[in-house]
């Protein structure tokens, strides 16, 4: 059976999933574009020519604000790995215990309604995970099924909404807790020149998201069908480098010209198994990568500013929040458009590997 006829038997045996909450949070550091090109300035040892290259990069990110779980002047200083190790798993939780919290009041719902939680990030490890710290700390039940993803970097979230589909349809009734915490702050590296890095000071930001799925009767963007698809050869193209002094990034300047290659036939491919095509489609949930991969998805898929704004806004607030980004994005289109019943939206993020998730929403 395909996957779009399995989900059309699921939807005809009573299972429709539905994003039925969304709640965000950020730590209470913030810092400003023109704060990062302040202490750019003093923390790296740039050549004139390269350190102008660097303040036009910041001006044209389209990066107003990000936040950090701590003041600048303490993230810059350099710090053993057991202590980033231990500061990580302190905030993960304080952040994932807080956006799980209201998601779930959001929902109308209890710890003990939820029976899968499922937790991502990539800019930490914890053993054991996320999520059983918070159903300790939060009245789980006991018999909880529990999915920690970890490696999928900014495609993560949207991965995080692909299982919980899944598990609805061996589970139709079930309620699935999807949560991600991403704290690049703490992989910054003072010592690393590397153009890879000096971009991910500038672009990326703390924070976490939450979101209910739900597989009963419930108002929201019901969940159809999901597509990941892994570009060929393209392994260096993003993700982490673990050294002694914790977390080195790996970002290809090539990233968003891989995704301006693809996702016209990607999202058409993935379209067509619905016989819809994009202007079908009334909500793009987009990762905000940066400012060249959202410009490239608007070029390939004749997408207006309007369409995409929510990502530009989330970009301008908050920065690349990894993972975390297209749920901020899915967030932010609940609490700010009011889609019509029948209406189609598009979700999708890209990350390590290279990969693409990409998910078909339709209002109820």
């Amino acid at each position: 059976m395909s996957d779009w006829s399995a989900a059309r038997h699921s939807e005809q045996n009573g299972a429709r999933p539905t994003i039925t909450a969304t709640a965000t949070a950020v730590p209470a550091y913030a810092v400003t574009r023109e704060e990062v090109k302040t202490y750019l300035k003093h923390v790296f040892s740039l050549e004139p020519s390269r350190l102008d290259g660097m303040m036009a990069i910041i001006d044209n990110s389209q990066v107003r604000r990000r936040y950090c779980i701590h003041p600048v002047d303490y993230i810059i200083q350099p710090r053993p790995l057991s202590q980033i190790s231990r500061e990580y798993q302190e905030h993960a939780v304080l952040l994932g215990r807080q956006v799980a919290s209201e998601c779930l009041g959001r929902a109308g719902m209890t710890p003990t309604d939820i029976d899968l939680v499922v937790t991502v990030s990539c800019t930490g490890v914890m053993i054991p995970s996320l999520d059983a710290h918070l159903i300790n700390d939060l009245g789980f039940r006991s018999d909880v099924r529990r999915l920690p993803i970890t490696e999928l970097g900014c495609a993560a979230g949207a991965a995080a909404l692909s299982r919980a589909w899944e598990f609805m349809r061996g589970f139709p009734e079930a309620n699935v807790l999807v949560i991600a915490v991403e704290l690049p702050s703490l992989t910054f590296q003072r010592g690393d020149l590397s153009q890879a890095n000096l971009i991910s000071s500038v672009l990326f930001g703390d924070g976490a998201a939450a979101a209910v799925v739900t597989g009963r009767s419930a108002r929201g963007p019901q969940i159809l069908d999901t597509t990941s698809y892994l570009f060929p050869h393209s392994l260096d193209a993003m993700g982490f480098d673990l050294k002694e002094s914790g977390f080195h990034i790996v970002l290809s300047k090539d990233v968003p010209q891989l995704i301006r290659e693809k996702i016209k036939s990607l999202v058409s491919s993935f379209l067509g198994r619905h016989g819809l095509c994009r202007e079908q489609i009334s909500s793009f949930i987009l990762h905000p990568g940066g400012q060249k991969l959202l410009v490239y998805m608007e070029e390939e898929l004749g997408l207006s500013r309007a369409d995409t704004q929510i990502s530009w806004d989330v970009l301008c607030d908050y920065g690349n929040l990894s993972s975390a980004s297209v749920l901020f994005v899915l967030h932010e289109c609940l609490n700010k458009r009011n889609a019509s019943a029948g209406e189609y939206g598009l979700l999708a993020a890209f990350g390590p590997g290279f990969s693409s998730e990409m998910l078909l929403l339709r209002w109820a």
